[in-house]
Protein backbone atom coordinates (compact mmCIF):
# COMPACT_ATOMS: atom_id res chain seq x y z
CA UNK A 1 0.00 0.00 0.00
CA UNK A 2 1.16 3.59 -0.20
CA UNK A 3 1.38 5.97 2.28
CA UNK A 4 2.59 9.35 3.03
CA UNK A 5 5.29 9.61 5.59
CA UNK A 6 7.01 12.16 7.73
CA UNK A 7 10.79 12.17 6.79
CA UNK A 8 12.90 14.62 8.28
CA UNK A 9 16.40 13.11 6.81
CA UNK A 10 18.05 13.01 9.65
CA UNK A 11 20.45 10.11 10.56
CA UNK A 12 19.96 10.11 13.98
CA UNK A 13 16.35 9.91 14.31
CA UNK A 14 15.83 7.20 11.39
CA UNK A 15 12.17 6.59 12.41
CA UNK A 16 9.75 7.95 10.08
CA UNK A 17 6.04 8.12 11.00
CA UNK A 18 2.97 7.21 8.71
CA UNK A 19 0.42 10.18 8.09
CA UNK A 20 -1.81 8.48 6.22
CA UNK A 21 -2.30 5.23 3.77
CA UNK A 22 -3.54 5.25 0.61
CA UNK A 23 -4.60 2.33 -2.18
CA UNK A 24 -3.18 3.76 -4.84
CA UNK A 25 -0.23 6.37 -5.63
CA UNK A 26 -2.76 8.77 -7.33
CA UNK A 27 -4.52 9.51 -4.27
CA UNK A 28 -1.39 9.39 -1.90
CA UNK A 29 -0.14 12.54 -4.50
CA UNK A 30 -3.56 13.90 -4.41
CA UNK A 31 -3.20 13.51 -0.36
CA UNK A 32 0.10 15.03 -0.54
CA UNK A 33 -0.92 18.09 -2.81
CA UNK A 34 -3.76 18.76 -0.42
CA UNK A 35 -1.49 18.77 2.72
CA UNK A 36 0.83 21.26 1.12
CA UNK A 37 -1.82 23.90 0.01
CA UNK A 38 -3.06 23.43 4.04
CA UNK A 39 0.30 23.90 5.15
CA UNK A 40 1.20 26.32 2.54
CA UNK A 41 4.89 24.88 2.17
CA UNK A 42 6.57 23.14 -0.80
CA UNK A 43 7.09 19.34 -0.31
CA UNK A 44 10.58 19.87 1.16
CA UNK A 45 9.69 22.65 3.98
CA UNK A 46 7.09 19.88 5.37
CA UNK A 47 9.09 16.72 5.21
CA UNK A 48 6.47 14.92 3.71
CA UNK A 49 6.91 11.81 0.88
CA UNK A 50 4.99 9.18 -0.89
CA UNK A 51 6.62 5.57 -0.41
CA UNK A 52 5.48 2.00 -0.93
CA UNK A 53 4.88 -0.57 2.02
CA UNK A 54 4.64 -4.11 1.68
CA UNK A 55 2.91 -4.91 4.93
CA UNK A 56 -0.19 -3.55 6.61
CA UNK A 57 0.11 -0.29 8.13
CA UNK A 58 -1.89 2.75 10.11
CA UNK A 59 -1.66 6.20 10.19
CA UNK A 60 0.76 6.70 13.23
CA UNK A 61 2.70 3.57 12.92
CA UNK A 62 6.41 4.07 13.06
CA UNK A 63 8.51 2.67 9.62
CA UNK A 64 12.25 2.55 9.38
CA UNK A 65 14.08 2.81 6.04
CA UNK A 66 13.99 -1.10 5.09
CA UNK A 67 10.35 -1.11 5.72
CA UNK A 68 9.49 0.88 2.54
CA UNK A 69 10.68 2.11 -0.82
CA UNK A 70 9.91 4.91 -2.68
CA UNK A 71 8.48 2.69 -5.88
CA UNK A 72 6.30 -0.03 -5.97
CA UNK A 73 7.76 -3.60 -7.22
CA UNK A 74 6.77 -3.12 -11.25
CA UNK A 75 5.53 0.30 -10.73
CA UNK A 76 6.45 2.53 -14.25
CA UNK A 77 8.76 5.10 -12.84
CA UNK A 78 8.51 8.64 -14.59
CA UNK A 79 11.77 9.47 -16.57
CA UNK A 80 13.59 12.04 -14.41
CA UNK A 81 12.09 10.90 -10.78
CA UNK A 82 15.09 8.59 -10.31
CA UNK A 83 17.98 10.99 -9.48
CA UNK A 84 18.00 14.00 -7.66
CA UNK A 85 17.34 17.48 -9.56
CA UNK A 86 20.24 18.95 -7.00
CA UNK A 87 24.04 18.44 -6.43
Amino acid sequence: MFALIYDTHKLDKPKKFVISVHKSRETAEKALEKRKKKLGRTTEEFNTRVVWVQRKIKPGDPLIDKDFSTWKPGEKIPYGETHSDTD
